[in-house]
């Protein structure tokens, strides 16, 4: 049997910078927080939390802090949680994504213009919700087909279009196509990330050209779902995995070619178990 891995599979340069920061950390001897956790996979989260990193959830959570050094993990956080940090004086290491920081800027600026901010993403991720929260006017948040097709600008204002780095490129030019025949006036500032229009055009290929898929990936992984979603739609034969516990795959006969990739926030060691246990059972 042919495996065909992704060379874009796996960690991508946020997220491994922000892994590796929290790592560096525990070795100061201090108490280390991350806000959220550090990435959507169980397997790190808990390595870290036996290392005695604390994951603070909220904002209640995060006002009892009173020493210690608090992490912004890659999805970044609000403007918000940013002011209640400095406030409260705790050391802070902010491994918010670069591309993430990029989208705060250009959504501060343009809402203090006076645009309507418009995000397409997944409400309640807390990559978009940390981007809402640097728009100084309310921000809208469109998803799908028809919340675009609902979508109403009754100020006729001009409105600035951003992405969640992560969205699904091709239904990211959907959505806005939708939005720009409205006749609105319209600033399109594309904010996905290369590595991941990278990611979901490689998927794309490989698993045009298999006879099974494997997509690793938290269960929480936006990225990952993404990169499902799209596998499936090439390859009926996709699996979507955590870890090497999930493959239980019993591939018939005529399954010769079997492609594997992995999102964003996936060690590289999951995906060497993955691919060696298939190369060897298979």
């Amino acid at each position: 049997m042919e495996v065909i891995l992704a060379k874009s599979a796996g960690f991508c340069f946020g997220v491994k910078r922000a892994v590796e920061t929290v790592y560096q950390q525990t070795e100061t001897g201090k108490q280390i927080y991350t806000y959220g956790p550090i990435i959507h996979n169980e397997q790190v989260v808990s390595d870290l939390e036996r290392r005695g990193v604390k994951v603070i959830d909220s904002d209640d959570d995060l006002g009892k802090v009173k020493d210690g050094t608090i992490v912004i993990r890659s999805h970044g956080v609000s403007k918000e949680i940013n002011r209640q940090i400095e406030e409260q004086g705790i050391e802070c290491i902010d491994a918010t994504c670069p591309f993430v920081k990029r989208i705060h800027r250009v959504v501060e600026k343009a809402s203090r213009e006076g645009k309507q901010i418009v995000i397409i993403g997944n409400p309640g991720h807390p990559e978009v919700e940390g981007i809402r929260g640097w728009s100084e006017t309310p921000a809208v948040v469109i998803e799908s087909e028809k919340e675009a097709l609902e979508f109403t600008n009754p100020e006729n204002r001009e409105i600035c279009l951003v992405s969640q780095t992560t969205f699904n490129y091709n239904k990211f030019q959907e959505l806005v196509e939708i939005i720009e025949k409205k006749g609105y006036n319209t600033i399109v500032v594309n904010t996905i990330c290369n590595a991941t229009e990278e990611r979901q055009t490689e998927a794309k290929e490989i698993a045009s050209h298999v006879d099974a898929m494997i997509v690793i990936g938290g269960a929480h992984s936006s990225n990952t779902r993404k990169l499902y979603e799209i596998c499936r739609k090439e390859c009926e034969n996709t699996y979507f995995i955590q870890t090497l516990d999930d493959l239980k795959l019993d591939f018939p006969n005529s399954v010769l070619r079997v492609g594997i990739t992995a999102g964003a926030s996936t060690p590289n060691n999951i995906i060497e178990e993955v691919q060696n246990y298939v190369r060897i059972n298979f």
